[in-house]
């Protein structure tokens, strides 16, 4: 059967203006209508990070010949000691974009984002209206970083994965604004932000939950995954050169005369072979294993006596050509062969502290601080100056990491969160959250089996050789 002239070019006309009917163009002020905040912090490694990220945003938008849209960076906004909390900001936001905006977007550095796939997800909800929107974590089991939360059913409560990006609309952010003049932040801790945010928003009922978003994603950007995705993940350990040198990592690992019998042998079965230069302070000398006894009676609560004991034996005891010092506690599970990798993108020569970041009062004045049990890494740079400072220790049983994030806060020296440091088990985190993670440490034995945690998340290999057989094992499992 013949066709009429030009037939084939009218189906084609037709269907593209159906498809052009069902994804209208950019409208002028839809991309200006996003302020898009990058979660960044002022390390130089990460500042760069955050940087390439808010360059690729606008030129996205300049190649769309749009108008360009806000990029604002949290470690540019000084005025809080606590901006990186985010709740914080609401107020400067609400003033200052909740007239001309419609929404703000979070991300975090290592976030990808096609901004016309997002402009497009975000016209789907009516801008109007109150909407906290996401990518959906949640617990399978209370777990004691939130508090044990939802106890009888913690799968309810869904939170953001930072990574996919997460969004507020106007509206939201002018509600969130008025309750905080009126009420203030409590002076309280800040462990896990995602979860906490969430729960301020959801003001146990009275406001949203979050609506999940299937086009903010985690998967890799060359995942086959991706194609409805409007945000992806950069999910790889960060390399910059090689992997720093065994020689140029001193780990301290904080133990005790009672656990000698039962913790100690966990490490040394683990990751003790992958630290070239390791020592082991307790309140007992054991040439066993060998410990080092600094003179410092053990404490049942905090251990920053030992701590800043540690610190000068590093600085007074040790190579000056040794650049970087981990503490851990002696039930702290870690891969010194990623953290290697990890230091390659931190310049020793600058004050770095580094580690998974809590917070204490930051909605009042307070400070931020490295949780201990994931491990703190110092730079020999950054311990020069603190113990050059009068900063020490106001009893020796205080918590060590708190009065560290204090010193370091006071002598203006930023902390550095990374999130592949973990102060607790895998089991206490969603799966979906470490999907899309190469973990550096995990902390705890509780109710695990600690060798087969490593082998299983940490160790350089997924399998390990252990006396001559192949050991493998199933994250699912833990």
């Amino acid at each position: 059967m013949s066709r009429e002239p030009g037939c084939s070019r009218w189906l084609l006309f037709a269907a593209c203006a159906h498809l052009v009917f069902l994804l209208p163009p950019l409208r002028a002020r839809e991309l200006k209508g996003i302020v898009f905040v990058i979660q960044s912090q002022s390390n130089s490694f990460h500042s760069k990070r955050a940087e390439d990220l808010k360059r690729d945003i606008l030129k996205q938008a300049v190649d769309l010949g749009k108008e360009l849209p806000t990029v604002l960076l949290i470690h540019q906004i000084d005025r809080h000691e606590g901006a990186w909390t985010i709740l914080p900001l609401m107020t400067d936001f609400s003033v200052t974009y909740g007239r001309n905006s419609s929404w703000i977007f979070f991300c975090e550095e290592d976030t990808r984002i096609q901004v016309v796939k997002l402009v497009e997800t975000l016209r789907r909800f009516d801008k109007s209206k109150e909407w906290f929107l996401g990518k959906a974590l949640y617990d399978e089991e209370s777990t004691i970083i939130h508090h044990y939360a939802f106890a009888e059913n913690p799968t309810v409560f869904k939170f953001p994965d930072f990574a996919a990006g997460w969004a507020l609309s106007i509206p939201l952010v002018n509600k969130l604004a008025k309750k905080l003049k009126s009420e203030p932040l409590k002076s309280d801790f800040t462990i896990d932000l995602k979860h906490e945010i969430a729960l301020y928003i959801w003001q146990k009922g009275e406001g949203p939950h979050l609506t999940p978003v299937p086009e903010f994603c985690t998967d890799d950007v060359n995942s086959y995954k991706v194609d409805h995705c409007a945000t992806t993940f950069s999910n790889f350990l960060p390399l910059c050169g090689e992997p720093v040198n065994k020689e140029d990592v001193f780990v301290a690992v904080k133990t005790c005369r009672k656990f000698h019998g039962d913790r100690i042998p966990v490490v040394k079965q683990t990751w003790e072979r992958e630290a070239a230069l390791i020592e082991y302070y307790s309140d007992y000398a054991d040439i066993s294993i060998p410990t080092i006894d600094l003179g410092i009676p053990n404490t049942d609560r905090g251990h920053c006596g030992k701590t800043f004991a540690i610190l000068e034996r590093f600085l007074n005891h040790t190579s000056p050509r040794t650049p970087w010092l981990v503490v851990v506690d002696d039930d702290t599970l870690i891969s010194i062969f990623r953290l290697r990798k990890l230091l390659s993108c931190y310049d020793p020569n600058e004050p770095v502290f580094l580690g998974e970041r809590y917070g204490y009062g930051l909605g009042t004045g307070g400070y931020s601080y490295i949780t201990g049990g994931g491990g703190m890494v110092f730079s020999r740079t950054a311990v020069q100056k603190l113990l050059a400072s009068k900063c020490r220790c106001y009893s020796m049983d205080a918590p060590d990491d708190m009065v560290l994030g204090m010193c370091f806060s006071g002598l203006g020296i930023p902390i550095t969160h990374s999130p592949l440091f973990h102060q607790a088990r895998p089991m206490d985190y969603p799966k979906d959250y470490l999907s899309h993670q190469i973990p550096v440490s995990f902390h705890k034995h509780w109710n695990i089996d600690p060798v087969k945690v490593y082998f299983t998340w940490l160790a350089p290999n997924t399998e390990e050789s252990s006396n001559g057989k192949k050991v493998g094992y199933n994250r699912e499992d833990l």
